[in-house]
This record gives C-alpha cells, structure tokens and sequence, in this order.
C-alpha cells in the first residue's frame, strides 16, 4: 500500500490534530500544492470521527460534497467539524481544512440511516464498468492507480491514455494518516476527486483543474480498490461539468460530479502519475489529482 497522505503531528489531542504533509499528498499543479485527494480525505477522517463520536453506528455516509476554494499548500493542516443538524434518520456535518489560520477547503457530508428497499421497481440503467483483471493489479506492483480508456484497456501510470476517448480510473487506496488503515469512506471520499481525471483528461493531458466533487453512495465500496467511469461531459467557455459512476468488483456503488475551470496554461502530462513514489506529473508551468 502506498505511503499515507499525512503523519500526525505529536503532543495534540483529537481535536485538534495537525495534519502534516507526505510526498503521496503533493500535487501535479506545482509543486508547493497539495492534490484534492489528500485534502478530501483529511475532511473526510475528520467528519468520520465526528459521528462516531455522537455513537451513530446506524449512520452510513451518503453525500460528499467539497470545495476547493484556495490552493492548499504542502503544509501542515487543522480541520474543524460543525454538526450543522442530527436527527432520527440523518445527521449532516460540515468540515473545514486550514492552514495558517485560514481555510482552503470545506466539506459537507450527509448520513443517512439504511432501512427496507420498498417493493415498486424503479428505473436503473444497468451500467456496470468492469474493474482491471487481477493480473493487471499484480502489474500494478507500487503503483496506485491504473488507467484505462475506451479500445485501450487497463495500462499502468507510465501508459496513460492521453487521447480524445471515454476514460476510467482504478485507484488502490492511500492511507489518509501514518500508521492507520484507511476507511472505505475516507477512501471513497479521497478518489472521488479524481473524477476530474476521468472527466477531463484528453489528447493534450490534463488541461483543466476542477474546483468541487460532489460524491453520492448507495453503499459503502468493498475492499480498499475503486473504479471511476466517465458517464458525461459537458462543456461550455472553458468551463466543464462531468458525471461518472464509482464502481468496486461487486458493482457500482455511486455517482460522482465535478466543476472545473480550464487551465491549459499549466496543462498536466498524467503518463507516470501514479507510480506510488510520490513523483510528481509534468506540468507546462491548486490541486492536480
């Protein structure tokens, strides 16, 4: 498994923790800032610790949204937590994530309680994506996450599909703190900000920065691997809207949103992102994923 996001800073208590930045939380967008990933899932321990904390075992997370308002630095991180409503059936969290007094980034997320699915059948489209074979994860070796595109198949970072083409992911999961294993939803909060990649990587990399994610979940993902999937784009005057479903082996488990802003300027070669030794993508100059 590829080296935690962060190490805890010592001598603070849980509420106060210190998040202090590892080389797997460095960003393709230069090389002072911190990729989404890394801060998605710091917001999302923390809002995981806040409901545990309530004793709400009956809870499941079922919506993450987060903003990306500044670029976050590689430096060392609080996050704070406000129980905005608990009730019976849902309780709803926000997050924030600062550095040096001011806040870069904010999270909401939603948990619901699970009961009976209802008897009346309801519409689905029955798309499922296929994860990578097993022989492409043994392949993978270090590596953290695999790539694919429509025609092309699973590849290794070092092959990443930079064409025209439908695109999907498989990400291994990072470790959000040293020393713990991470949560299947700190996991799934913390790929979900690759939906840029699926999204908008193209034949001349990656050319936009994405600006939220929203992630919704049926239910939590199964093992410590998740797929994203392209399902549409639109885009207008440099600014993109893309939809994709999250998918682990047994099936899909969610949809996944993001906002991004053109940014060809700084446009990222992805091809070896990914390769587990916290190397950073070339980029032709906030938070690359």
């Amino acid at each position: 498994m590829t080296s935690a996001f962060f190490r805890l800073a010592p001598g603070r208590d849980v509420r106060s923790e210190e998040y202090v930045p590892q080389s797997p939380a460095g960003s393709g967008w230069g090389s002072g800032h911190m990729r989404g990933m890394a801060v998605s899932g710091a917001l999302a321990r923390a809002t995981e610790k806040t409901v545990e904390e309530l004793g709400r075992q009956d809870l499941q997370p079922v919506r993450w949204t987060l903003d990306l308002f500044r670029p976050a630095g590689m430096t060392p991180s609080v996050t704070s937590t406000t129980v905005v409503r608990e009730g019976r059936r849902l309780c709803l969290v926000d997050a924030v994530l600062s550095q040096d007094g001011e806040a870069v980034a904010r999270a909401s997320a939603l948990y619901l309680s699970p009961t009976t699915t209802p008897d009346g059948i309801v519409w689905a489209s029955g798309n499922s994506p296929q994860p990578p074979p097993d022989d492409c994860k043994r392949a993978a070796g270090t590596a953290e996450r695999l790539y694919c595109s429509d025609g092309a198949g699973w590849t290794l970072p070092a092959d990443a599909p930079q064409n025209g083409d439908r695109k999907q992911i498989w990400q291994f999961a990072i470790p959000v703190v040293e020393g713990e294993p991470p949560t299947a939803f700190q996991m799934a909060a913390s790929v979900a900000d690759a939906a840029n990649v699926i999204s908008n990587l193209g034949s001349a990399g990656l050319e936009f920065i994405n600006a939220d994610v929203t992630l919704a979940l049926a239910r939590l993902p199964e093992g410590l691997e998740l797929g994203l999937a392209a399902l549409d784009r639109a885009e207008q005057h440099g600014i993109s809207v893309g939809t994709g479903l999250v998918f682990d082996r047994l099936g899909v488990v969610g949809s996944v949103t993001v906002s991004a802003v053109g940014n060809a300027r700084r446009a990222v070669d992805l091809r070896g992102f990914g390769q587990g030794d916290g190397a950073a993508p070339q980029t032709n100059s906030s938070a690359a994923t």
